[in-house]
């Protein structure tokens, strides 16, 4: 069967919320972030690899922007179906773990217990990515770029640690 056209009257406010739930994640981690970037985090030490810090808020921003697309690709199959939810939860859970992991490593300037959350959050990733694929390999495919940026981070957060062991 043939999926239904675009249909903006229906449409247009899932892609909407769907991105504004990703930008509000990314709002509430930046509470924690701004703050600590020409503070506390420019005193640690970084490896090699540390990207500057300009390129974070691009980076992000475009990551986000992909995030909330997939999540209206999946949405707009129906939340009736048992897939849909399981993938928008999964969404949810990962999008929580990514708002408190700058809540962890930026507000409680925690190297550890950051490393600990960016590790389950690449895992429910992963898990997502899966899930959307399924339902759509668009919004799956959309998160390639997520899990990858994920994965640099969680390398960086790891370096960061091993290079600031009282973090």
């Amino acid at each position: 069967m043939l999926e239904p056209a675009w249909n903006s009257r229906q449409d247009l406010p899932k892609l909407i919320a769907s991105i504004l739930i990703c930008f509000l994640a990314a709002a509430i981690g930046s509470i924690f972030t701004s703050p600590q970037i020409g503070g506390w985090y420019a005193g640690l030490e970084k490896p090699w690899f540390a990207p500057p810090n300009w390129v974070f808020g691009p980076v992000w921003t475009t990551l986000y922007l992909l995030m909330g697309i997939a999540l209206f690709l999946v949405w707009r199959k129906g939340l009736e179906r048992p897939d849909v939810r399981q993938g928008v939860i999964l969404f949810g859970v990962q999008l929580a773990f990514n708002a408190a992991w700058s809540l962890i490593f930026f507000g409680l300037q925690s190297l550890f217990a950051g490393l600990v959350c960016i590790v389950i959050l690449w895992v429910l990733i992963l898990a997502t990515l899966i899930q959307f694929w399924k339902i759509d390999r668009i919004a799956g495919t959309l998160l390639i770029p997520y899990i990858a940026w994920v994965s640099i981070a969680t390398c960086l957060n790891y370096a960061i640690w091993v290079l600031n062991p009282l973090g």
